[in-house]
């Protein structure tokens, strides 16, 4: 089964065919689909192999994750996926494993050694080495997620979410808000945490609202550091410690919903109620949010992996390096976010 059997179905030309499985940008949207679904129909597979020898390239992306588990990377990697297999191309996933695994491997002799047409970053900062091993190969790149120097990338602006969230917040009549933020260790993120505890800090001050460094908590971007955050912050329920009484925050702004969660948790841990007691805003825009009714400034991973591939692939088919404007976010209110209480 080949091109010329889905022309002859769909009565088109085999180099219409062709563009229309490679999903390139000057065939229309319908007939794309079209000769998809006729070429799912006819049990039609490219070969990788031919369309190699035939154009020099190998028909695959590369995507780096620096773990597999988390909610962000795996909702970007399914956007990046769904529009490479729209356009006929392979993933090849490379997974650093967190930082204990072996980023030498993968950037020095793996991606050199597996060929790939272009690739794709997630939330990476590199080294010099890094760059310098992957300019060798001269594929297109794109980052996923916060800035990497010398590279392009697609995500939100990290400090105009939390100024967003923190612009809710005082609306709302909040002055004492404090902040769940910190490193992702397992997920090597190095941008994004400073510039969302940044876009924090600035938007208070410039609200005129001072933030005490002991409202400043350390949730490691996950559920269990968020619950930790959450019970040093409120007292661990014991009605004692620095976060209890007069002095407790009526906010807490989390720099993801994750660790909003987590909060959440301890806020009920520690007697509390929400909104009433304390209000409790993420930022991402994670599904568990929406189901506990978590207040949050959403984003859309998925949008933002099929944005890349489309952007390497762009690239791969001889067009320029398009400038790359920041994706959107948008706050969505739902029941743990309300006024001060008293």
């Amino acid at each position: 089964m080949g091109i010329q059997e889905i022309a002859t179905v769909t009565g088109l030309s085999k180099s219409t065919v062709s563009r229309a499985l490679r999903g390139m940008e000057n065939v229309a949207e319908t007939t794309i689909d079209e000769v998809r679904r006729v070429a799912d129909e006819l049990g039609y597979v490219p070969s990788s192999a031919a369309a190699g020898l035939a154009t020099g390239r190998q028909r695959a992306v590369g995507v780096v994750v620096p773990v597999i588990d988390r909610w962000f990377y795996v909702k970007a990697l399914g956007g990046v996926d769904a529009e490479l297999r729209r356009a006929g191309y392979d993933l090849v996933l490379y997974n650093l494993g967190g930082p204990g695994g072996d980023r030498d491997r993968a950037f020095r002799r793996s991606m050199l050694r597996h060929r790939v047409d272009a690739l794709v970053l997630l939330s990476l900062v590199l080294d010099a080495t890094e760059r310098a091993e992957l300019e060798l190969t001269r594929h297109p790149m794109i980052v996923i997620g916060g800035p990497a120097p010398g590279l392009r990338n697609i995500g939100v602006d990290d400090r105009a979410v939390t100024r967003i969230a923190v612009d809710h917040l005082c609306g709302l009549g909040h002055r004492r808000v404090a902040y769940v933020g910190g490193q992702d260790e397992a997920g090597m993120n190095v941008a994004v945490p400073h510039l969302r505890r940044d876009g924090f800090v600035d938007a208070m001050r410039a609200a005129g609202h001072a933030v005490p460094d002991r409202w400043l908590l350390d949730g490691r971007f996950s559920f269990a550091g968020g619950l930790a955050a959450g019970s040093a912050l409120f007292g661990g329920g014991a009605g004692a410690g620095a976060g209890a009484g007069p002095d407790r925050p009526t906010a807490v702004l989390c720099a993801s919903d994750e660790m909003a969660l987590g909060v959440l948790l301890a806020a009920g841990q520690a007697g509390l109620s929400v909104p009433g007691d304390v209000s409790v805003i993420g930022i991402d825009g994670h599904e568990y949010g929406a189901t506990v009714g978590l207040t949050t400034v959403a984003q859309d991973p998925e949008a933002q992996g099929r944005a890349a591939a489309r952007a390497v692939l762009a690239e791969v088919d001889g067009g320029a390096a398009g400038a790359i404007v920041a994706a959107p976010a948008h706050l969505v209110v739902r029941g743990t976010t309300g006024p001060p209480p008293g």
